[in-house]
């Protein structure tokens, strides 16, 4: 087999830093989401998926899958995956409960994958030949001994096509939930004030935006060698995420210092008894009678600000004479509050979405969870009851 050069420039870095980033951004989304089930289990999913495709990309873009010819295809299935997770993260954000009938969207994935285990079991030597086809190199292919088949229904030359159909199913799917959902607030997609449509409305755009590259791409260049263009939309997408789960993190309200390692928590606090009943007293103030809670942007460093106190007093004061955590605290007033709405005339009208929102919630799932937690119902059941 022929040594192929190496191929490495900007393109190739950033692509590289998307998958890097998207890897490392997963594994936290997917270990947070599955302990709080978080509808954002599917977006650490999908970009978990997204970032592996990108790496077998990479590998063709820069020609080290010549290197590493076991790897070639291996990520091919995976296009039937990300759809599908798509339409679960959008859904769960609306509420909607997830069932063993989810399963089922991977059934192509899944039948995908074993028809691909004719092409998984071919030489190197095949594999070889069959990456200089798909990126259309000027050099010769090895000749080879009559083998058996990787296709013997001759359908993996329309796996570009399949995935894009597979891929406008889901559109025309998502599409008609987003609509009744805004046609159920008598709103329109444009003009809605629910910051869970919003945020639907938002990721079904870069849905949108990536179909039309792939589309673009694949009607445009022969084959794979277009799909560079695609993976660098994807890496920026993946860079904004990332920014944004960092933007958000719990970790800026409290006081670290630089690689800090594991200490006793508030051992050397400044704060005297005194101290901590005033700031116990004035943080009670503001959340049942300036009702803190119910700004859908409350967080530890908003509270501290309004109490001119340091973040890390508050949140000991929280934890110590609470026996609670900010967001812990923050979900009781919430629920509470709740309980209080929906035993009201206005509250039996109200949807629960706008009861989450009036509470101070962005989520319906994250309220529906917040409140079984505390009250062992759903806010549907507890109205009801």
């Amino acid at each position: 087999m022929q040594d192929i050069p190496i191929n490495l420039n900007l393109i190739a870095l950033i692509i590289f830093l998307g998958v890097v980033f998207g890897i490392y951004t997963s594994y936290f989304l997917i270990k947070k989401s599955v302990q709080s089930k978080s509808p954002n289990i599917f977006m650490g999913l999908l970009i978990l998926t997204l970032s592996l495709i990108m790496f077998e990309g990479w590998l063709n873009y820069t020609s080290y899958i010549f290197k590493t010819l076991w790897l070639t295809n291996f990520s091919e299935p995976l296009n039937f995956v990300i759809a599908p997770l798509i339409f679960l993260f959008m859904t769960s954000l609306l509420g909607d409960k997830r069932s063993k009938l989810d399963s089922l969207h991977f059934i192509p994935f899944l039948l995908w994958l074993i028809y691909c285990l004719f092409f998984f079991s071919m030489t190197n030597e095949f594999k070889y030949n069959d990456n200089i086809r798909v990126m259309q190199l000027t050099i010769p292919q090895l000749k080879l001994l009559p083998e058996y088949t990787s296709d013997p229904l001759s359908i993996r030359n329309y796996v570009n096509q399949a995935t894009i159909i597979h891929i406008l199913v889901y559109i025309i799917i998502i599409s008609v939930r987003l609509l009744l959902s805004v046609k159920k607030r008598s709103e329109t997609i444009f003009n809605t004030k629910s910051k869970v449509l919003i945020s639907f409305r938002n990721s079904f755009y870069h849905f949108l935006i990536i179909t039309v590259i792939l589309i673009f791409v694949k009607s445009t260049y022969e084959s794979d060698v277009g799909d560079y263009l695609i993976f660098l939309y994807i890496s920026f997408m993946i860079f904004l995420t990332s920014y944004q789960i960092m933007n958000s993190s719990k970790y800026y309200e409290n006081a670290s210092s630089f690689l800090e390692g594991p200490v006793i928590k508030y051992e050397k606090s400044s704060l005297t008894d005194e101290d901590k009943l005033l700031i116990l007293k004035a943080i009670k103030n503001q959340m049942q009678n300036e009702k803190f809670f119910i700004k859908s942007t409350a967080s530890l460093s908003g509270l501290s600000k309004e109490l001119r106190q340091r973040s890390h007093h508050v949140s000991q004061v929280i934890n110590e004479k609470l026996d609670q955590s900010f967001f812990e605290m923050l979900a009781s007033y919430r629920v509470e509050e709740a309980k209080v709405i929906l035993k009201t005339d206005l509250g039996k009208k109200l949807t629960i979405e706008e009861i989450a929102e009036r509470v101070g919630y962005n989520s319906k799932s994250a309220f529906n969870s917040a409140f079984k937690k505390i009250t062992t119902l759903t806010p549907s059941q507890y109205r009801s009851s």
